[in-house]
């Protein structure tokens, strides 16, 4: 399938997101040929920095862009303070308008649900935020890359790597998505079962990250009764 070139591409870069979500697609997709990507964020010239301290410079303003072909949100724990966001969320819509394709990764697609653009669509997040995806329209598939028309988002962190192969056979075909993964070493080979087969390390998890959650769920909620998708609290 050929891509219009250039191929305008469109990832948001905020404080407190997961770099893994952001810089794992952007080094599938950078190799499209053809293609442009900004980084974008309320500002710019000056860094963002991740939840662990990564800090990464954004290449344009939410302002200065006018459209896009492809969209692009990441996770992480700095989407919480996003969720009612106006400017971010009207930024999404506004991007989604024109774009091909709207996508996300990991509990990115909550911010696109609080944007009201996952209404009616299957999509996946991290797992520990899953059920949440509810509370906004869509409808939660526990899958590593789930795609419903031009919505396609990843479930959590590593799986951005995937998402962006999925992502570039969608745009250049399969043949050249197998190329980019052969050219990035992309072989994976987890030293460890599933960890989502052992029940303990799941509790554990769950536990250390309750309080967080229990907020994250909060702010879905609140998203959802402000799009009139479910009853307010």
């Amino acid at each position: 399938m050929d891509a219009p070139h250039p191929l305008r591409v469109v990832m948001v870069a905020y404080p407190g997101m997961t770099q893994l979500d952001l810089t794992g697609p952007f080094e599938v997709l950078s190799r499209l040929k053809d293609t442009k990507i900004e980084l974008a964020w309320k500002k710019w010239r000056k860094p963002v920095e991740d939840a662990s301290g990564l800090k990464i410079m954004p290449t344009t303003a939410f302002g200065m862009v006018s459209e896009c072909d492809l969209l692009f949100v990441p996770g992480g724990p700095g989407q919480l303070e996003l969720m009612a966001d106006v400017e971010t969320l009207d930024f999404l819509r506004r991007m989604a308008g024109s774009a091909r394709y709207v996508t996300s990764v990991c509990t990115g697609s909550l911010l696109l649900g609080a944007a009201g653009l996952l209404k009616g669509y299957r999509a996946t997040c991290h797992w520990l935020s899953l059920p949440q995806l509810e509370f906004l329209g869509a409808e939660p598939v526990a899958e590593r890359v789930v795609i419903d028309r031009n919505r396609i988002t990843g479930a959590g962190v590593t799986s951005g790597i995937d998402f962006g192969l999925v992502l570039a056979a969608q745009i250049m075909g399969e043949d050249e998505a197998r190329r980019i993964a052969l050219a990035i070493e992309y072989d994976p080979a987890p030293p460890f079962p599933p960890a989502t087969a052992d029940p303990r390390l799941v509790a554990e998890v769950r536990e250390r990250t309750i309080a967080f959650q229990a907020r994250r769920e909060e702010a879905a909620r609140a998203a959802g009764a402000r799009l009139g998708l479910i009853p307010p609290a």
